[in-house]
C-alpha cells in the first residue's frame, strides 16, 4: 500500500478515486454498501475489479411510496411476497435504465466499463442486490486482503459520505474515514452481511436491463431504428384525433383529414397561442376552424372580410358553436372601442391581407390579438416575401422572445434570411441561367430554413397530394373526387397596326408622366421625415401601377381613369392657383392595395381628409410639372378617344362560340376593375340575355341591367345558380363577371372553367379565384383556367411566346423602378410572369416540392404498424434513448445521423469527413429509411467519435440559439428612436410621473424590447414626438407619455425566460453508415 492517509476528502490530492486504485490490486473481497452505485463510479476502476475474486455490491433504492408501503406491511406480517421481489427489481430496472441514458458523455470508455461489469456477473465474480427499502443511506466499502498481504493487514472500511459514482469519488467535496482494525471490519461485514440476507437478488436484471433496455444493445435493426425515429419525432400526433367524436351538421360528411387537422391544430394553439390553418384552397378550412372551436372554452371574435360575415355566422351556428361574434376586417377601430378583454379566442379570416405591417389595420388586429389565442385562417400565408410571415407571426408570438424551440429572437432569424436573399439576388443587368440558379437555389434553401424551424411547429398546411396520399380510403368511402388542373390555356389577342401604334405613343407618354398631383410634398419647401418622403413615393408608385394595370385590363377601363386623371388635374391646377391646396397626408399605399377594386383606389387618394398647404411655399418647377402632366393625359385622352374596336373583348367571344370545352358550360370571369366588370357585363348580355351576371362591392347586376344593391340578395342568386350545396339549385346564368371580392368564401363549383381577364400580376391571388371551383366535392374531373395575352401583328416572325413576353415588357417599361406597384410587392419579370402563369402548379397551391415531402407520410406508416401490428409498435416505443443501429454506407468513407432533443426543440446532424451539419428531418429519413429487412453491421471504431463531434455542433448551435442577444441594432429605426427617449436622463429622473405612469412606461420599454409594437405604430409615435419637439424646443416627458399612452394599448407582459440553459440535451438515437 502506497499510502497511509485516514481521511479523503476529494482535494488536495486525497480523491477517494486513488486510494481505491491503490488498495483493489491486493483485493480478495470487495463489499460495497451505498445508496447509490453508478456506472460512472465503476468504469474509473473496472480494471482494478478483474483481479478480485469476489465482489459484492448491495444497493438502496429510491423506490415509490406505495410500493415500500406494501415491502413493510409484508415485513411486518411475515409474508412471503413474490410480487414485492418483482417489484423491487422493476424499480432497480427503471432506475438503472435512468442512470444509463443520462451519462453525459457515453465513449469507448464507459462502454467498456459496462461490459467488463456484465463480464463479472456472468462469471459469477460479482453480484449485486437491491436492498428494498427507503432507510438505507449508507456509504460502506469493505476491503478484505488476499494471502499476499493479509497478515499484515487483515481489511479495511471506508465509511462517510461517498456513493459509489464519478462525483462521489472524484468531483465533490467528501468527507470519508477508513478504519483499518480488524474489529472494525468485521463489525461492518456483519452488519453488511445482514443486509445482504434481505437483499433482492438483481444480477441478472442487470444483465437483461443494460443489454436489451439500454443504448448499449446492439440488435437493434436498422429498420427498427427508422420506426424509432418517426415515433419519436412525431409522437404527439400519433394518436391526437383518435378520441375526438365532433358534432356535425345534417348532411355533413366526417373527414379524416379534417379531424386530423383540428386536433394538431389544438395542440399547436395551446402551445404557441396561436395556429397558421394553411390547407390549400378547397379542402374546407373554416369547417375545420369550426372543429376546432367545438374543443375550445372561451369567448371568441371573428375577423373576416365583409362579405363573408354571414357565411361565418352561419357556419358557426351549424356547427354549435356559441359564445362568438364576427366582425367585419374593416370595422377594427371599432371593436378596440368595445371591451376586447372578454375575447380569449380571435380568428383571422383571409389572414394574408395583414401580411404587411406598415397599415393601421395591421396595427389595430396586433392591438386586438394581444394576450389572445390566435387562428390565422389562410390558403397563401406568403404572398410576396418572407416578411408576410414574419408579420402574421406576431399576432401570436413576441418578436424578440418566441416561444418556437430553437428560434428566441424571430426577428433576427428572419433579417438573416432577407440577407442571405438580397446577397443571392443577381443585379438587374445579369440575366444569366448562372445567376438565375444560384437566386432560385438561395429562395429555396431560405423556404425550407423557415419551413423545417418556424411553421412545422405552428402551421397546418396539406396539399391535394397530401390527402389523395394519406387519406384516399377515407376520401374514396365518401365517393369524393379532386378535380384535376390541366394545363393552363392562353386568350390571344392582337394589335393591329393602327392599335400598336397607339399604344406604343401611350407607353412612350405614360413614361414621361411625373405622377406630381400625387407626390406634391416631394416639391414642398419644407424637411420631411424620411418616411414621409417614401409615403410620397409609394403613392405616385402606386398610382403608375394603377394606370398600366388599367391600360391591360380594358381600353374601357383604361379611357374611364384617364378621364378621371384629367379632371383631377385640372382641379388641383385651378385650387393651386388660388393660393391654397388640400393634400392627404393620410393616404397608404398598403392600406390601399388591401380594397376591393381599382375605382374605389382612385375615388380613395381624393377622399383622404386632407391637410392646408400654401402655394407660395412649393417649389417653383412644381407647377409646371403639373401642367406637363395635364397635357401628357389630355395627348393619351386624344389618341383613344375615338377607338372603339376591342380585340381583347373580341378574343372572349370567338372562344366562347369555338372552345369546346366553354360550349354550354357555365364560365367565371374575374377582373381586378369594376369598370371592366361592367362593360364586360354590358357587351355580353347583348350576346347571352339574361344569362350573364356581375359581382362586385357595389352589388351584382343581373337581369333588367340595373345594380342590385343587396349583397345577400346577389350572392343567393349566384349560390342558387353555382354551388351545387344550395338548397334552391338554378341554372339561369352561364357567365358570372366578378371583382375579387367573389374570390373568397363561396362556392362556385359547379363551374369548372375561369377566365382571368386580366393578367394576374401578382400569380398568388389567382389562388383565391381559382379555389372557388376548385374544390373537393366537384362533379367535374378537369379543372380548366384561361388567361389572357396580348400580342402585337408587327412582331409576329418572333413567335407567339416572345412576342407575347415582349408585349408585356412594354407594360413594366413604363413602370420602371416602381414594377413592385404592379405585384404588390416583389417585382416579377415578364418572362417569369408569363412562364409563372403558364404552369399549372401556379393553380394548385402547391410550391414547387412542397408535396414531396411531408410528415403526413411517417405518420401513417406508423400508424399503420400501430393498427397492424401493436407488438412492433410497442417494442418501438420502448426501445432505450441514444439507441443504434447501422447499415453499409452508400460513400466511401463513414457518416452517421444522430437524432438530438432539447425541450421541445428537435435536431438531426450528420457527421461527415470529420465534420458536423445540420439536416432537416427529410433528410435525416432519406439516409435513415430503409426495408425490415436491411441487415444490421456492427457498431464502428470510430462510433464515439462521430457522436461527439455531433453533440458537440448540436451543443454550439443551441447555445448560439438561446442565447442569442435580442438587442436591435443601431440605425434611426422608429423604435429605436422611441427607446433613446425613454432611456434618456431627463426622462428616466423626472419626479412627476406617478407609480401607474412609472408601471406603464416600464410596459412600454419591455414591448419596444420584445418588438411587439407595429411599425405603424412606432411611425406614428416618433411622428408625433418630433413635431412636439419641433414646436416646443423641447421634450416635456408629461406631453411624451401622453402621446405614448394616445397610441399604445397597454398589454400585461411576463419577462420571457430567455434561457433554456436549464433543459437537458438528449440523444435521442443515432444511425450510423459504415464503408
Amino acid at each position: 500500500m502506497i499510502t497511509d492517509i485516514k481521511f479523503f476528502t476529494n482535494e488536495n490530492g486525497a480523491p477517494l478515486l486513488e486510494r481505491f486504485k491503490s488498495t483493489l490490486k491486493d483485493s480478495k473481497y470487495f463489499d460495497i454498501l451505498v445508496g447509490y452505485f453508478r456506472l460512472s463510479g465503476f468504469h474509473q476502476l473496472y480494471d482494478s475489479f478483474e483481479k478480485i475474486e469476489k465482489t459484492r455490491i448491495l444497493v438502496g433504492l429510491n423506490i415509490d411510496r406505495e410500493t415500500y408501503d406494501l415491502i413493510l406491511y409484508n415485513q411486518e406480517h411475515d409474508v412471503i411476497d413474490f410480487e414485492s421481489d418483482k417489484n423491487t427489481k422493476r424499480q432497480y430496472a427503471k432506475a438503472l435504465i435512468n442512470e444509463i441514458e443520462s451519462v453525459s458523455e457515453n465513449n469507448a470508455q464507459i462502454q467498456l466499463g459496462i461490459l467488463k461489469f456484465i463480464e463479472l456477473l456472468k462469471f459469477k465474480r460479482l453480484e449485486i442486490k437491491a436492498y428494498p427499502s427507503q432507510n438505507i443511506h449508507a456509504k460502506v466499502y469493505i476491503n478484505r486482503y488476499n494471502e499476499n498481504i493479509s497478515h499484515i493487514q487483515y481489511g479495511s472500511v471506508i465509511t462517510g459520505s461517498s456513493n459509489f459514482s464519478e462525483s462521489g469519488l472524484i468531483a465533490q467535496r467528501e468527507f470519508n474515514v477508513e478504519l483499518k482494525d480488524k474489529p472494525d471490519v468485521d463489525f461492518a461485514l456483519g452488519q453488511f452481511e445482514r443486509l445482504w440476507k434481505e437483499g433482492v437478488d438483481v444480477s441478472k436484471d442487470f444483465m437483461n436491463v443494460v443489454v436489451h433496455k439500454t443504448w448499449l444493445n446492439d440488435t437493434i435493426t436498422p429498420y427498427e431504428l427508422y420506426l424509432k425515429c418517426i415515433y419519436e419525432y412525431l409522437e404527439e400526433d400519433i394518436n391526437l384525433e383518435e378520441a375526438f367524436d365532433p358534432y356535425l351538421p345534417k348532411g355533413f360528411m366526417k373527414l379524416r383529414y379534417q379531424i386530423q387537422a383540428t386536433t394538431n391544430a389544438k395542440k399547436i394553439l395551446e402551445t404557441y397561442n396561436g395556429v397558421f390553418l394553411s390547407d390549400v384552397v378547397g379542402l374546407g378550412k373554416t369547417y375545420i376552424t369550426a372543429l376546432l372551436l367545438q374543443q375550445l372554452l372561451g369567448k371568441i371574435l371573428v375577423v373576416c372580410p365583409p362579405v363573408l360575415q354571414e357565411y361565418w355566422e352561419d357556419s358557426l351556428r351549424d356547427f354549435g358553436i356559441r359564445g362568438f361574434e364576427v366582425e367585419s376586417l374593416g370595422k377594427l377601430e371599432h371593436i378596440l372601442r368595445k371591451d376586447i378583454s372578454k375575447y380569449k379566442y380571435v380568428i383571422v379570416d383571409e389572414a394574408h391581407r395583414f401580411r404587411n405591417e406598415n397599415t393601421q389595420s395591421y396595427a389595430n388586429l396586433l392591438d386586438i390579438c394581444r394576450g389572445k389565442k390566435v387562428i390565422l385562417v389562410t390558403a397563401t400565408p406568403l404572398n410576396n416575401t418572407i416578411d408576410d410571415i414574419f408579420t402574421q407571426l406576431k399576432l401570436f408570438q413576441i418578436p424578440k422572445a418566441s416561444t418556437i424551440p430553437g428560434v428566441l429572437d424571430l426577428e433576427k432569424f428572419f433579417n438573416k434570411l432577407k440577407r442571405a436573399l438580397k446577397e443571392a439576388k443577381p443585379p438587374l443587368n445579369d440575366n444569366s441561367e448562372e445567376a438565375k440558379d444560384a437566386y432560385k437555389k438561395a429562395i429555396k434553401s431560405v423556404s425550407n430554413e423557415i419551413r423545417d424551424k418556424i411553421l412545422r411547429f405552428v402551421m397546418i398546411r396539406r396539399t391535394r397530394n397530401d390527402i389523395k396520399n394519406f387519406f384516399q380510403d377515407d376520401i374514396q368511402k365518401q365517393g369524393l373526387i379532386f378535380p384535376e388542373i390541366v394545363d393552363p390555356g392562353r386568350m390571344i389577342y392582337t394589335f393591329e397596326d393602327k392599335l400598336e401604334h397607339i399604344f406604343n405613343q401611350t407607353v412612350n407618354l405614360l413614361r414621361k408622366f411625373q405622377y406630381a398631383r400625387y407626390s406634391p410634398l416631394l416639391y414642398y419647401n419644407e424637411n420631411l421625415t424620411e418616411f414621409e418622403k417614401q409615403q410620397q413615393r409609394n403613392l405616385g408608385g402606386f398610382m403608375k401601377g394603377l394606370l398600366v394595370k388599367r391600360l391591360e385590363s380594358s381600353f374601357f377601363a383604361f379611357k374611364m381613369s384617364i378621364g378621371r386623371f384629367i379632371e383631377i388635374h385640372e382641379r388641383f391646377i385651378k385650387m393651386f392657383d388660388k393660393g391654397t391646396i388640400y393634400i392627404s397626408n393620410k393616404v397608404n399605399v398598403y392600406d390601399l392595395l388591401d380594397q376591393d377594386d381599382m375605382d374605389t383606389l382612385e375615388r380613395m387618394v381624393e377622399d383622404e381628409k386632407a391637410k392646408r398647404y400654401e402655394s407660395g411655399n412649393f417649389r417653383k418647377e412644381y407647377r409646371q410639372m403639373l401642367i406637363q402632366d395635364l397635357e401628357i393625359l389630355k395627348e393619351i385622352h386624344s389618341l383613344w378617344f375615338s377607338i372603339n374596336e376591342d380585340p381583347k373583348f373580341d378574343a372572349l367571344i370567338t372562344a366562347f362560340r369555338e372552345n369546346k370545352v366553354m360550349a354550354d358550360n357555365k364560365v367565371i370571369l374575374f377582373t381586378e376593375s369594376k369598370e371592366t366588370g361592367d362593360y364586360l357585363f354590358e357587351h355580353l348580355f347583348k350576346c347571352y340575355p339574361k344569362r350573364v351576371m356581375f359581382y362586385s362591392s357595389k352589388g351584382g347586376r343581373y337581369e333588367n341591367l340595373q345594380t342590385i344593391n343587396s349583397h345577400s340578395i346577389s350572392r343567393e342568386i349566384i349560390r342558387n345558380n353555382f354551388d351545387p350545396k344550395s338548397g334552391k339549385s338554378q341554372d339561369d346564368i352561364q357567365f358570372l363577371i366578378a371583382t375579387d371580392v367573389l374570390a373568397e368564401g363561396i362556392n362556385l363549383h359547379r363551374s369548372n372553367i375561369l377566365i382571368n381577364y386580366d393578367l394576374p400580376w401578382n400569380p398568388t391571388r389567382v389562388l383565391q379565384r381559382v379555389g372557388r371551383i376548385n374544390r373537393l366535392g366537384s362533379s367535374f374531373n378537369n379543372i380548366h383556367i384561361f388567361n389572357f395575352f396580348p400580342t402585337t401583328q408587327s412582331e409576329a416572325h418572333l413567335g407567339l411566346e416572345a412576342n407575347i413576353i415582349n408585349k408585356l415588357q412594354m407594360f413594366h417599361h413604363i413602370m420602371g423602378e416602381d414594377a413592385k406597384y404592379l405585384s404588390d410587392g416583389e417585382e416579377i419579370g415578364s418572362q417569369e410572369l408569363f412562364h409563372t402563369l403558364n404552369n399549372k402548379a401556379t393553380y394548385t397551391g402547391e410550391e414547387e416540392g412542397e408535396g414531396e415531402n411531408t410528415e403526413l407520410r411517417y405518420l401513417s406508416t406508423l400508424r399503420e404498424i400501430r393498427d397492424t401490428n401493436p407488438v412492433l409498435f410497442d417494442k418501438i416505443k420502448k426501445l432505450p434513448k441514444q439507441a443504434r443501429s447501422g447499415m453499409k454506407s452508400k460513400k466511401e468513407e463513414n457518416q452517421m445521423v444522430t437524432f438530438f432533443r432539447l425541450g421541445n426543440l428537435k435536431k438531426f446532424y450528420l457527421y461527415e469527413s470529420n465534420q458536423s451539419m445540420e439536416i432537416n428531418f427529410f433528410d435525416a429519413m432519406n439516409l435513415i429509411e430503409c426495408k425490415p429487412d436491411a441487415r444490421r453491421l456492427p457498431v464502428p471504431d470510430n462510433y464515439f467519435d462521430m457522436l461527439t463531434v455531433n453533440k458537440t455542433k448540436f451543443k454550439q448551435d443551441t447555445t448560439t440559439e438561446n442565447n442569442e442577444s435580442s438587442a436591435q441594432s443601431g440605425g434611426r429605426s422608429n423604435a429605436t428612436f422611441i427607446e433613446r427617449i425613454l432611456k434618456d436622463k431627463s426622462f428616466k429622473e423626472y419626479k412627476k410621473f406617478t407609480e401607474s405612469d412609472e408601471a406603464f412606461i416600464d410596459t412600454v420599454r419591455m414591448m419596444l424590447a420584445n418588438g411587439v409594437l407595429a411599425k405603424k405604430t412606432t411611425q406614428i409615435i416618433k411622428k408625433e414626438v418630433e413635431k412636439l419637439a419641433i414646436k416646443e424646443n423641447t421634450l416635456d416627458p408629461m406631453k411624451v407619455l401622453y402621446i405614448l399612452r394616445t397610441y399604445i394599448k397597454q398589454m400585461d407582459m411576463e419577462r420571457p425566460e430567455q434561457s433554456v440553459s436549464y433543459l437537458k440535451r438528449e440523444v435521442i438515437l443515432s444511425e450510423y453508415f459504415t464503408k
